[in-house]
């Protein structure tokens, strides 16, 4: 099997670069699966020629970086030996001329201070890269699956009169750590009219009889890999507008699976599956969707391929993503149901098992 590191090296020589300097903290995951820099703060680099690796980091790091990144040759970041002095003798060393980097992620002061002194230096997306899973990878996604399914099933039993917003979110946060794990986002809980807000931010609100919709959105993080899955399900019988807000944002998802059964679809623009549950929705007199119907997991709770109107993403065999259409009335609620697939050879598979069926509490 291929290794990411080895591919990445292909999309080098095909892009004929020189070197490609990493400084994301999820690529630097996929490409050592060494996890333990912070997101917030800049504190390592990846430089990455046709036939050698480096790890640029601080002291804190050398022990396990030596011990956790083997393949890898460890430089030392200090007052003494700084970044941008590193990069100047690596660029001596290895004839670098042409040099890719991550435009989304470099700052224009870093791009001035580290990047100005090579003769070339241009923006690589590294989206493609992630995009198509290994079998590794789908797996750790689907265990991540498992305890999101294993986390909804627990939260339905917290959902009770006069229970808060915030107090459900920390019911999420706290089964799932206390189960190794951690949340791959901040969850969504959101009751009555507040459902009708798509990534609305959990409140003090308590649960009361009028309220009726009851929408989670949460997802895991499992040994650096995501899930992500929303539900929503009812506090006391719905009324019929409610009840087809449901069927039809149900039906939608639906459409959207049993359209990748179509092996012709993994050739097919991501934006065309977007249309199957957009153009249902429609179809039953609701707005459109305000948010893309989908979108990839994997080391990032949102990466590559995007399911959304203007996509150019093509979807293929390994790809992971998300299902989620949504209808949103203001003033009055709204539905979203939301899993995961990977696109297997034949058909799309379901790595989130918890029922869709209309749930009443």
């Amino acid at each position: 099997m291929i290794t990411p590191l080895a591919r990445l090296k292909e999309k080098i020589s095909k892009n004929k670069s020189d070197a490609i300097l990493i400084s994301s903290v999820p690529n630097i995951i996929y490409l050592t699966g060494y996890s333990g820099f912070s997101k917030e703060e800049r504190e390592a680099f990846l430089l990455i020629t046709k036939n050698a690796q480096y790890i640029l980091a601080d002291g804190r790091y050398i022990g396990s970086a030596k011990t956790l990144i083997p393949d890898f040759k460890l430089i030392e970041i200090s007052s003494k030996n700084s970044v941008k002095e590193t990069l100047k003798n690596l660029k001596t060393k290895h004839k670098i001329k042409k040099l890719g980097f991550e435009g989304n992620n470099i700052t224009f002061s870093e791009h001035k201070k580290l990047l100005t002194r090579f003769d070339d230096s241009n923006h690589q997306s590294l989206e493609s890269l992630r995009s198509i899973k290994s079998s590794e990878e789908i797996l750790k996604i689907k265990k991540a699956c498992r305890l999101g399914d294993k986390t909804f099933d627990y939260i339905l039993k917290k959902i009770k009169l006069g229970v808060s917003e915030k107090e459900l979110a920390f019911e999420i946060e706290f089964f799932i750590k206390k189960h190794g794990a951690d949340i791959s986002f901040r969850p969504i809980v959101a009751f009555g009219k507040n459902s009708a807000i798509p990534h609305h931010q959990p409140s003090y609100k308590r649960l009361t009889t009028k309220d009726k919709f009851v929408l989670l959105d949460f997802g895991v993080k499992l040994n650096n890999y995501c899930s992500d899955m929303t539900r929503t399900v009812f506090f006391g019988k719905p009324t019929s507008e409610q009840k087809k807000m449901y069927e039809t944002v149900l039906a939608a998802q639906q459409k959207v699976i049993e359209s990748l059964h179509d092996i012709s679809i993994y050739d097919a623009m991501a934006k065309n599956v977007d249309k199957v549950a957009r153009d249902y929705i429609l179809s039953k007199g609701y707005e459109t969707i305000p948010h893309s119907v989908g979108h990839g997991i994997g080391i990032d709770v949102h990466e590559a391929p995007h399911l959304s109107p203007k996509s150019k993403d093509i979807l293929k065999e390994g790809m992971v993503f998300s299902i989620e259409p949504g209808i949103y009335i203001p003033g009055f609620g709204g539905v979203r149901i939301e899993d995961l697939v990977v696109l297997e050879k034949t058909n799309p598979r379901l790595l989130t098992t918890s029922t869709r069926d209309l749930i009443i509490l």
